[in-house]
């Protein structure tokens, strides 16, 4: 690793080198970037696999690990994300322990971390982006001056991108360095709650998405991962161990008719809907991010001479 961020621009990355299996007929067959590939009898990969090939043992065998690959890539993508809503500390030899899978060091590389000692205290002078982990030196990242470092502490937490400090840093530091994140931490959108919306417990900045059909509102709800209950779009969030749940009111009606989006609310473990005050800035973020996804979708009307 580079002592600074200058020094740690990649050049453009050669193809992984593939590990061939024999196949009939003297070809070969490997798994590249989470798919089937192969090369002839003399030694050529080749664009695509053969029919003939793909229907023998061997090609089912890695076209389900193929799948399993995908399946465990998109279980740690997960997990990284939920560390990241509940800003969850991690054991630092957790995450040394699994950096040699490229499911987790894929899902983790260059997530903004923070170390956290033993007894729970948080050190954000120390904040930055995890680059590498090598066990005899710790948790490698780039801080918000551009300068390695190497965190030994006990836990690192990777943060919801509204609690980062110096997050604008670390934003100019990643594109500069084309630095990618597989869970969107550095850029996802945030929201802040205003004077006037910390006397609410309700927020109406959503309301009146129109869509032709109920089913078009909840199958997009689906589509980004929110379950619809009662005629609310719903995404829990633990915060400082407390659950509370956003809840986005996008109609309760049979399926082909039509619906307006309402409320934004946030409902305790009683159903009680609490003021926005008292709702955590991780959790108003994250419901708000909610409610802007959908009514991004709703249906809007063409100006009179606006092209389609």
């Amino acid at each position: 690793m580079a002592t600074t961020a200058t020094k740690t621009k990649s050049k453009a990355k050669a193809e992984p080198e593939i590990s061939w299996l024999d196949a009939d007929k003297d070809y070969g067959l490997g798994i590249l970037n989470g798919k089937l590939v192969c090369r002839n009898s003399k030694g050529k990969k080749l664009a695509a696999v053969p029919k003939w090939l793909k229907e023998t043992e061997l090609a089912d065998q890695l076209l389900a690990l193929c799948d399993w690959l995908a399946e465990h890539e998109t279980e740690c993508r997960h997990r990284v994300e939920l560390w990241m809503l509940r800003s969850l500390p991690i054991p630092r030899e957790a995450v040394e322990s699994t950096w040699a899978d490229p499911g987790w060091s894929g899902a983790l590389r260059n997530m903004v971390v923070t170390p956290v000692d033993a007894k729970g205290k948080i050190d954000h002078e120390q904040t930055g982006l995890l680059r590498d982990v090598v066990s005899s030196k710790g948790i490698g990242i780039v801080d918000r001056d551009g300068e390695t470092q190497w965190i030994k502490a006990a836990q690192i937490l990777v943060p919801h991108p509204i609690l980062i400090d110096g997050l604008e840093d670390l934003r100019e530091i990643a594109v500069d360095m084309q630095f990618s994140q597989v869970v969107n931490q550095l850029f996802r959108t945030v929201f802040s709650a205003t004077e006037e919306q910390q006397e609410f417990k309700r927020i109406m900045d959503f309301q009146g998405g129109r869509f032709e059909q109920l089913n078009f509102a909840t199958s997009l709800c689906k589509r980004l991962g929110y379950p619809v209950r009662g005629g609310y779009a719903c995404n829990r969030i633990w915060e400082n161990e407390v659950p509370l749940e956003a809840r986005y009111w996008v109609g309760d009606d049979y399926p082909e008719a039509e619906t307006c989006t309402e409320e934004l609310i946030f409902v305790d473990e009683d159903q009680v809907p609490q003021k926005i005050s008292d709702v955590g800035p991780v959790t108003f973020s994250e419901g708000m991010l909610m409610a802007s996804q959908i009514y991004a979708k709703r249906k809007v009307e063409k100006t009179e001479g606006e092209t389609a």
